[in-house]
């Protein structure tokens, strides 16, 4: 298991978003076997809409995640960098 305390998450926390992160890697194999073997484009697209908006919700869920710790283990709302929390949830749109 990675080290979740790396990125100031609970072991349960980081296990669930990676479990979430490899589903969404399977799937992209299976768009990319989609294009391979000549699948229309509605069906490649439906699919890879459901492989963004996976990995979009993990990206979500690390930083919603890593701004609860901020807020309650002692940093309170003045120890977050709001800049700094706003680039990264922009970076995910």
């Amino acid at each position: 298991m990675p080290d979740a305390a790396a990125m100031g998450l609970e072991p349960a926390e980081i296990k669930a978003i990676i479990t979430r992160m490899k589903r969404a890697h399977g799937h992209l194999g299976s768009v990319i076997r989609m294009m391979e073997e000549g699948s229309d484009c509605e069906s490649v697209l439906t699919q890879l809409a459901a492989v963004n908006k996976a990995l979009s919700r993990a990206g979500y869920a690390i930083v919603a995640t890593g701004m609860q710790h901020c807020l309650t283990e002692g940093d309170g709302p003045g120890g977050v960098d709001a800049k700094k929390m706003e680039k990264l949830f922009l970076a995910l749109a």
